[in-house]
């Protein structure tokens, strides 16, 4: 059977996995506003028998918070399990698994007649986004070289940002299906979103047979002890067949290492991830993720339609201007992709958490000071509790994309390149599963606090968020060692230096990398590759002697 082994189409294959998460969000996001939505979903106070002119209120904060929090919850538990999947049936498969849990869930939210029936396909997706976001990073990591690994895993982040962007026009062009904005409780058209939610089950299909043609994982193969298809999958990936090759061997030999001293722990658990040698690594790869939501920018994503509306848009134009940021949120996602591997993780992620919180602050300033309670929200939106005009009006859209432009290049790629770096062979599985878990509990969580903050203390929502930024600054400086340009057998120096923290291992501020002796190893520079595989050796002897 013909096998894929160029890197780049492997990745372009494989993270589609993202672009799902991607579609949900604007989906969400775009939609919720729409007359047909809060029409046919209508739970809020002018509700049945609609007795006010036709006009449907749409659902109450709390239950938009549910619907909304209902993917990202069943996200939790996907992630969670996607360990003990990936484990048993390899990445690859793994990821076919979601794909086909992502049909099942779209067509169920598709053919939604109720709010319920709603929240169980939504909670159905949310298990294949839990899987996929959770393996495809995985998968991504150990297939990819070190000095291109940042570039190909935060690839997934990109496709995140084209699913939003992609299903947001959709949305958008959906809504002006039968009266568009004019649509009252008796002339709505479900098709406004019936056809975005049925839509989105198109890239699982895609994904799921262009995984069919996609080597497994190498180092998956070989903790299997399938070394022949380990050394002809990383043949053919990283030297166009070349079994021979002297990084291909090289990576062998390491690999081979790892295996050898991990034979002892076959039964791998998820509390093997709280020992004293695994604690500091699963603390770095949960917080990763848990700052990630924190950040505020999923909330810029599903909510945003409120902010605009504070800032006094209306219908349409509240839509278009909303548009922007998903434009900017894909264009700058590529600095990323290009120079994340020579930036390193350290310093993006620093340089990121402070221009974040620069945009909180500032957000939550001019709302405090310009901004105008409205009792009851803006035309009766009871999350856009606050009003502004001019000037004020245009800082506050200006900040909000400034946020985004600042996430884009920073923590949205890192904070799933990042978590696969930490971790041995014998547990990444399970150990990013955990990680991302607690993605989508934040997630979840934030999906049902956002709605009742803004209709309630308003302004100081930014506030919360601008002082998590400043948390997880001090935090990343401190703890987040630094992991771009090792190979994934050599990060685990890190931890485990005799010299370092007890614990911790090199304290996170002193780590570095070096991109140019990663480029050399990889082209096949005899002198690195030699001190790569007198490492090994080193490194073989020392868990020797620890066993």
């Amino acid at each position: 059977m013909f096998v894929v082994g160029n890197l780049y189409a492997i990745t372009a294959v494989s993270v589609i996995g993202g672009a799902l998460f991607g579609f949900d969000i604007s989906s969400m996001s775009a939609i919720i506003g729409t007359p047909a939505y809060r029409c046919y979903f209508n739970q809020g106070p002018r509700g049945p028998p609609f007795n006010d002119d036709d006009k449907c209120s749409g659902l109450d904060s709390l239950s938009q918070g549910g619907v909304t929090a209902a993917m990202p919850a069943g996200s939790w538990l996907g992630a969670l399990i996607s360990g003990f999947i990936s484990d048993r049936l390899g990445r690859k498969y793994a990821i076919m698994v979601g794909c086909i849990i992502w049909i099942i869930g779209s067509v169920i939210t598709c053919a939604a007649q109720n709010m319920g029936m709603l929240i169980a396909g939504r909670i159905i997706n949310g298990l294949s986004v839990g899987i996929e976001s959770a393996q495809v990073p995985v998968y991504i990591s150990e297939i990819a070289p070190p000095s291109k690994r940042g570039r190909l895993v935060g690839s997934q982040q990109w496709a995140i940002t084209w699913g939003i962007l992609i299903m947001y026009y959709i949305s958008f062009g959906c809504s002006f299906i039968g009266h568009g904005n004019e649509s009252t409780s008796k002339n709505y058209s479900e098709s406004v979103f019936r056809i975005p939610w049925g839509l989105q089950a198109i890239p699982a299909v895609l994904l799921f047979f262009g995984m069919m043609i996609l080597p497994e994982s190498p180092r998956w193969l070989a903790r299997k002890d399938r070394w022949e298809e380990c050394q002809s999958v990383l043949a053919l990936v990283h030297a166009k067949g070349e079994m021979n090759s002297p990084f291909v061997l090289a990576e062998m030999q390491e690999i081979r290492e790892i295996c050898e001293f991990e034979a002892q722990n076959k039964d791998v658990t998820y509390l093997e991830l709280f020992k004293p040698n695994m604690i500091h690594r699963t603390f770095t790869g949960v917080w990763t993720q848990i700052w990630s939501q924190l950040t505020g920018m999923n909330v810029m994503m599903y909510y945003i339609t409120y902010v605009f509306t504070m800032a006094g848009y209306k219908g349409d134009a509240t839509l278009l201007a909303s548009s922007i940021q998903y434009i900017i949120n894909v264009i700058m996602t590529v600095p990323a992709l290009i120079w994340v591997d020579r930036w390193g993780r350290r310093p993006t992620l620093l340089i990121g958490a402070l221009l974040m919180m620069t945009w909180m602050f500032a957000n939550a300033g001019i709302m405090a000071t310009y901004g105008e309670i409205v009792p009851g929200g803006v035309d009766g939106v009871a999350e856009a509790s606050m009003l502004l005009g001019g000037a004020p009006a245009k800082g506050l859209i200006a900040c909000t994309y400034l946020f985004v432009a600042s996430y884009a290049p920073t923590w949205g790629p890192v904070s799933w390149v990042y978590p696969p770096e930490l971790f041995p062979l014998r547990v990444r599985g399970k150990a990013v599963s955990l990680a991302t878990s607690f993605n989508w509990a934040f997630n979840t969580a934030l999906g049902l606090f956002v709605p009742t903050a803004f209709a309630t203390i308003r302004w100081q929502t930014y506030i919360i968020f601008g002082v998590f930024l400043v948390a997880m600054t001090i935090h990343v400086f401190f703890l987040f060692p630094e992991t771009a340009g090792k190979t994934l057998e050599e990060t685990e120096q890190i931890f485990e230096d005799p010299n370092g923290i007890p614990y911790i291992g090199t304290p996170a501020w002193k780590t570095t990398h070096d991109t140019k002796r990663t480029v050399a190893a990889e082209a096949g520079d005899v002198e690195v590759i030699g001190e790569k595989l007198g490492g090994a050796e080193k490194r073989a002897a020392a868990h020797t002697e620890h066993a």
